[in-house]
């Protein structure tokens, strides 16, 4: 198995992708990892310019505090495109993570699904392990 020296994880602000991020930095600590939180700018147009930016940032910064994990050892990464392809992305340089993470379902889910659209595709093509954590 390779080892772990880089997570990355998906952030849409929503409840269940909280929980998996809370799961990736408890991991980084454990691992003594760096975490890319990737937050996808794409069809859903969350992106509010730098007012989401500076929240999604603080809401980072909350976390890592939570988790024991140092803010040197995690940073955002907003970057344009769907959820899935951005989270692809991460795979390869220059971030080139050994794990994915994300929630089971994001903003755009609907009730009674177990699973979200991204979180599906991402297990058909993730190149690398990936982990989906159940909401809490």
């Amino acid at each position: 198995m390779k080892p772990i020296h880089t997570i990355a994880v998906g952030f849409d602000g929503s409840a269940d992708s909280k929980v998996a991020v809370r799961w990736a930095l408890t991991l980084a600590r454990h691992y003594d990892a760096h975490v890319v939180v990737a937050h996808a700018v794409g069809l859903l147009g969350r992106f509010d310019a730098k007012n989401v930016a500076v929240e999604l940032e603080e809401s980072l910064l909350a976390l890592c505090d939570e988790c024991g994990l140092e803010h040197a050892r995690a940073r955002l990464e907003i970057t344009d495109g769907d959820a899935c392809s951005v989270m692809l992305r991460m795979a390869e340089p220059p971030i080139s993570a050994d794990l994915l993470v994300v929630g089971t379902r994001g903003q755009g889910a609907h009730a009674g699904l177990l699973l979200g659209s991204t979180s599906l595709e991402l297990a058909e093509h993730s190149p690398i392990p990936l982990v989906i954590v159940p909401s809490s």
